[in-house]
């Protein structure tokens, strides 16, 4: 124990580095957890001898084996109170450090939520824009319509002259140009009632197709990307 003090009195009185005081302290355990080994050791030998005895043990005895045991327990706890602290001591974060990772921790967050924020106001913004399309090409269906009713209007005698050919160019160029924008006219004639596609305004009496089949396409409906922009108005099978 007189060492065990020695090194106490350096701890306290001098002026040591902090690695310097953690050295002295994990050799202050250290003698104090091998001084509880070597009295437990004594105690287990005492405990020994004592069974080995036939007669009964004396008052005395029994008292000196309390005390001891008394001492064993005392300095087995003192042992672990000061390995607690010692622990704990170690296990103490810097100020400094903690402030540093708390700080980058928040700036994570907010990269984080930023770059959430950025990726929804874009989606939403590409959806703006193509519902803002999908409107104007709405509005150029009925342009389509009598394109095509001025076309089918034209007499067989005339389709080959100059006004008819150029009015089929136009067509075609306007037509190319709304499927290079991701509009196409949706399939009706000949396919299977669909509600999602189809708008049947009609039944009629059909012999070439079965029921429930489009055989009859009043108005063109049409497609924008996954989007129905104009539902076809069909005749359906009865």
């Amino acid at each position: 124990m007189s060492e065990t003090k020695k090194n106490t009195k350096g701890v306290a009185g001098g002026t040591m580095s902090e690695k310097d005081k953690e050295a002295a302290l994990e050799n202050i355990m250290e003698e104090l957890e091998q001084e509880a080994e070597e009295r437990a050791e004594e105690a287990e030998e005492k405990a020994e001898e004592k069974a080995e005895d036939a007669a009964e043990p004396k008052s005395g005895e029994a008292e000196s084996e309390s005390e001891d045991a008394g001492s064993e327990k005392e300095t087995e706890k003192k042992a672990a109170e000061g390995k607690k602290k010692l622990f704990s001591k170690k296990e103490k974060k810097d100020p400094l450090k903690e402030k540093v990772d708390e700080l980058n921790d928040r700036v994570m967050r907010q990269m984080a939520e930023f770059d959430n924020f950025r990726k929804r106001t874009e989606k939403e913004k590409a959806q703006m824009f193509e519902q803002g399309q999908g409107n104007v090409l709405e509005k150029l269906l009925p342009v389509i319509d009598n394109f095509e009713r001025g076309l089918a209007a034209v007499p067989e005698d005339e389709k080959d002259g100059a006004f008819a050919d150029g009015m089929n160019k136009i067509y075609k160029q306007l037509m190319t140009e709304l499927e290079n924008l991701g509009v196409k006219p949706i399939e009706a004639l000949g396919k299977e009632f669909d509600p999602n596609l189809h708008n049947a305004v009609m039944q009629v009496e059909s012999e070439e197709y079965e029921s429930g089949v489009v055989a009859q396409e009043l108005q063109k409906g049409y497609m924008f990307h996954d989007t129905v922009l104009r539902h076809s108005m069909v005749g359906v099978t009865q």
